[in-house]
């Protein structure tokens, strides 16, 4: 998919809430308020939410993957994943729903198997002991008003129906 393109207008968006950045899980909650669209934080752990109605946190068990493998049991074509988890961004695709990071960038059907491939790599480089720097620099404006301007191509879409 090239474009965040949801189907159905019931779509709902998935977050998986235990790495989003708090000002990312902020713009959703306005987003959550402004346009009635579902939001679903899925965590191993009990996360905060304001009282809005179409927003909703799922605490799932402690383990590897399990918010995850919630996420994927969830996701249907057309909703979309917040997550910055390459191999998690790679099922939803498959699944035909969308997937964006919270620095705004979208993974697609075009550039996930290269991400996935980057990221094998890295992780092999890491674990030979080779210095491959540290994480992501923190997010910043641009990443912030990048990840607000996805989220509303997004959402217009899918309150236009």
């Amino acid at each position: 998919m090239s474009e965040l393109s949801p189907g159905a207008a019931a779509a709902t968006i998935y977050v998986d809430a235990d790495a989003c950045p708090k000002v990312i899980k902020e713009i959703l909650f306005r987003a959550a308020e402004r346009t009635g669209i579902a939001v679903v934080l899925v965590a191993n752990q009990a996360i905060a939410i304001p009282r809005i109605p179409s927003l909703r946190a799922v605490q799932v068990a402690q383990g590897f993957d399990v918010a995850d493998n919630y996420i994927v049991q969830q996701v249907v074509a057309g909703d979309l994943v917040i997550t910055a988890d390459i191999p998690l961004a790679a099922e939803v695709i498959e699944k035909q729903a969308a997937a964006l990071n919270p620095r705004g960038e979208r993974y697609t059907a075009g550039n996930i198997k290269a991400r996935l491939t980057m990221r094998d790599f890295m992780e092999t480089m890491r674990s030979s002991a080779l210095h491959v720097g540290g994480g992501p620099p923190p997010l910043n404006q641009r990443d912030r008003m990048e990840f607000a301007n996805q989220l509303d191509r997004y959402l217009a879409k899918v309150t236009s129906r």
